[in-house]
């Protein structure tokens, strides 16, 4: 299966979302801020990186803006977590580069499916 890189603040929200996709066959390695978010997709090069909007030391948004500016990075698809609904927060999550915008709460489904969708059969 793939290998899918999580970076959230929150250990509660990290740590189910770990499982989940473990249970689903993923490898994945969950970080809790933008900086070793960065860092660690440079040095693991994920499948998939699922990204909370607002985390310390880097936001989402430019961890997502700087992983597409670097050419060996770019392909890899970014889907943010975010509670923040608003229409120009999920504007500024697409035009960053994301695939897709999972708004919070979200049920273990729906990510698990958009997780499915991004990554295909």
């Amino acid at each position: 299966m793939a290998t899918i890189l999580i970076a959230e603040d929150e250990p509660d929200i990290r740590a189910l979302i770990t499982i989940a996709l473990e249970n689903q066959g993923h490898r994945v390695t969950a970080v809790a801020d933008g900086e070793t978010a960065l860092e660690t997709i440079a040095r693991e090069r994920p499948d998939l990186v699922l990204l909370d909007v607002r985390m310390p030391r880097l936001d989402g948004y430019e961890v997502c803006r700087r992983i597409k500016g670097e050419t060996s990075l770019r392909h890899i698809p970014i889907a943010f977590m975010s509670a923040k609904a608003q229409e120009a927060e999920v504007r500024a999550g697409i035009e960053a580069g994301a695939e897709a915008y999972i708004l919070k709460p979200f049920s273990m489904q729906q990510l698990l499916d958009t997780v499915e969708e991004i990554l295909g059969p």
